[in-house]
């Protein structure tokens, strides 16, 4: 019985050119029954931050064992060190700029062995020859996600590093006991407007006898919390806990972004009472 691999891909690449498709032809040369998973190839480009969320809320729905490639990586042909960490029951490829940073602080250090563990990829003689100046995709994260997958041990690519690159969502602030600022964090395609705001940073929102409130952005104010997206009225603004676990901004078949003008990092102000 032949051993199912599944290596998952994320780039900013698009699908017009051909990089996703020599990444591909790579990992199925080396491992020709790894099972390839596109989990995204629009996120938008240099966007680092972006594509960790997409990993983060992706990654966990996946066979234990899986490979997750990610590869946004506006440093290519610079010092940025390539990477390999173990997290939880999976294993990540990527280049160390932060791309990997919602997956790794999801996963706590337990106090008999860490539960994450960071390689720095040195390897070279997993690298396809000759490796490119522009195309690390192609050249080092791809083999090394297919080697991996043929069986290849993480050890074997290089040593342990503390050091990587972290990066961190902005936390919601309460101003007073009335009144939390929290921020956009993401829009997706449908206009959906994601706060970072989550049930544990206002539960009064979220309390059986909930007080009034109001959410401002963008100069707007929405004053329900509905418990999906078709449950608004025509043009109605508002507010649904969304299935990543945070408060979204809404319009019933329309763009909530597109009406509020906003992009991310706006700041979202939940009002109490």
């Amino acid at each position: 019985m032949r051993h199912r691999s599944i290596i998952t891909l994320t780039t900013d690449f698009g699908l017009a050119d051909h990089f996703v498709g020599a990444m591909k032809g790579v990992i199925l040369s080396i491992n020709p029954d790894a099972e390839l998973v596109d989990l995204s190839h629009q996120v938008s480009s240099y966007d680092i931050l972006g594509t960790a969320f997409t990993l983060a809320h992706s990654c966990r729905y996946f066979p234990p064992g899986t490979i997750h490639l990610a590869v946004v990586d506006p440093g290519v042909g610079t010092a940025r060190r390539a990477i390999l960490a173990s997290a939880g029951n999976a294993m990540f490829v990527a280049p160390d700029n932060g791309v990997l940073s919602l997956v790794l602080d999801r996963e706590p250090d337990a106090p008999s062995a860490p539960a994450v563990e960071v390689r720095h990829i040195t390897a070279e003689h997993y690298f396809l020859k000759p490796v490119s100046n522009t195309f690390h995709g192609r050249d080092v994260f791809a083999p090394v996600a297919a080697w991996l997958s043929k069986g290849v041990k993480p050890e074997q690519f290089g040593e342990c590093v503390t050091d990587y690159v972290r990066l961190s969502l902005p936390r919601p602030e309460r101003l007073n006991p009335k009144c939390l600022r929290g921020a956009v964090i993401r829009i997706d395609r449908f206009g959906n407007v994601m706060t970072n705001i989550t049930t544990a940073d206002v539960p009064e929102l979220f309390a059986v006898s909930a007080p009034p409130f109001k959410i401002e952005i963008q100069g707007r104010e929405v004053t329900r919390l509905a418990a999906n997206f078709s449950a608004g009225e025509p043009s109605e603004l508002i507010a649904v806990m969304g299935s990543s676990g945070f408060v979204e901004i809404a319009i019933n078949r329309g763009s909530a972004a597109q009406i509020l003008g906003v992009q991310r990092g706006a700041p979202v102000e939940v009002i109490l009472g």
